[in-house]
């Protein structure tokens, strides 16, 4: 019998992951992304939960944990650089045990890449221009790879996905804006280099963070209040970083050498802060994974680990030999309900980063501080940011096989 074939649109977190496990299951997956190569640079992420055990079973564990970084502290400062809320490590441990790294998102992305090269085809930058499901298959136009015909496509293509956009609709019929803008970007040499320490600058509206990276880099996250005024977020990088210049040129803080090193910066992530919300992930033989069915906003800090799970129980329900519209219902009656606890906390959470006033500024960092009382962190935000999901087992176990040649 032939193996079953899914084309997987995104080489992010998602689509690799869901390349594996469907490998390892028989499947044969082909993986797209737009881009030319693996995207470098980004944010980073903090990695705890159900994804380290999605991590365990690929045997990724233990790279994750020497690829990343173990902060040690969170501190926030004012405007002249002073300490005035923060808390240690123990602190987050309390909530989520041991097992929590904060990784370079496309670190990760690389280490779960690696899982498939010579497992999956792979196909860069390649994107779908057009599908025509049936109930047998998906026929489907690549931009650059003619036509091909697949038993099924899952969009894992991020945000933005052009999945969801050929499959079920423009963008906006389903984003629900958070009201922030969101940028980063990296940069070599700068001082100072506190190792292993998040710190953060915050005035009404705003916030400005850095962290130390490996070899002597560190990366700066914006994050600013930003609704219907500034339109949609521009694509070019200069008039990216005029806006950014706008919002940060008081020159409190570290804002003018963090703004000097942007004008030296040919890389920069810049988007809002959004949630994706659907009634249904799937539609015939189209199904849609991580942040392209259910982004939880980036400053939720938790959804590389949502597309993780959710591409393991995806990849096990769709092993299943029994048609595609039911193991697309068993996913999403597995995961919604624990997915929408995720996005209401995120946004409860989102407005922690930047409060828009001086009094929101002051109760969060009153509330920050409170955290590193013992106990007071459990009770207050265990709900949030702890995983009550408990994962399948389904019958795979094996790592992939190697490709056949030919």
């Amino acid at each position: 019998m032939a193996r079953k074939t899914v084309l997987i649109s995104g080489a992010g977190i998602a689509g690799p992951t869901l390349a594996y496990w469907l490998a390892a299951a028989g499947l044969a997956p082909t993986l797209i992304d737009v881009a030319p190569a693996l995207r470098k640079g980004g944010y980073v992420i903090d990695f705890w939960g159900l994804g380290f055990d999605i991590a365990e079973r690929m045997g990724l564990a233990d790279r994750i944990d020497r690829a990343g970084y173990h902060m040690r502290e969170l501190r926030i400062v004012n405007g002249a650089g002073r300490r005035v809320a923060g808390f240690g490590r123990d602190t987050f441990a309390t909530l989520v045990g041991s097992r929590y790294v904060t990784i370079a998102r496309s670190d990760l992305s690389r280490l779960i890449f690696e899982t498939i090269e010579n497992r999956a085809e792979i196909r860069f930058g390649d994107e779908v221009a057009a599908l025509q499901p049936d109930p047998d298959g998906v026929d489907v136009r690549l931009t650059h790879g003619g036509e091909r015909r697949f038993d099924l496509v899952i969009g894992a293509d991020g945000l933005h996905s052009n999945i969801r956009r050929l499959a079920f609709g423009p963008e906006e019929r389903f984003e629900k804006p958070l009201g922030y803008t969101v940028a980063a970007f990296e940069a070599s040499g700068y001082r100072p280099y506190d190792r292993d320490v998040y710190v953060m600058y915050s005035a009404p509206g705003r916030m400005l963070g850095r962290f130390s990276l490996h070899s002597d880099r560190t990366l700066f996250l914006f994050v600013f209040a930003a609704g219907n005024e500034i339109g949609a977020p521009p694509r070019d990088i200069e008039t990216q970083k005029a806006l950014l210049r706008a919002q940060y040129g008081d020159g409190a803080w570290e804002c003018a050498p963090i703004l000097a090193a942007l004008e030296r910066s040919e890389d920069l992530y810049f988007d809002p802060v959004s949630q994706i919300r659907m009634e249904r992930w799937s539609h015939g033989r189209v199904g849609l994974l991580g942040d392209a069915a259910f982004a939880v906003s980036l400053l939720a800090g938790q959804g590389s680990a949502l597309a993780m799970t959710a591409a393991y129980v995806l990849a096990g329900e769709l092993a299943k030999d029994d048609a595609p519209p039911a193991a697309f219902a068993r996913y999403e009656a597995l995961l919604r309900r624990y997915i929408q606890e995720k996005q209401r906390a995120a946004e409860r959470f989102a407005g922690a980063f930047a409060p828009k006033t001086r009094w929101g500024l002051c109760f969060r960092n009153r509330v920050i501080n409170a955290l590193a009382i013992s106990g007071l962190a459990r009770l207050g935000f265990a709900r949030g940011i702890t995983d009550r999901l408990r994962l399948p087992d389904y019958p795979i176990s094996a790592a992939p096989p190697p490709l056949s040649p030919g």
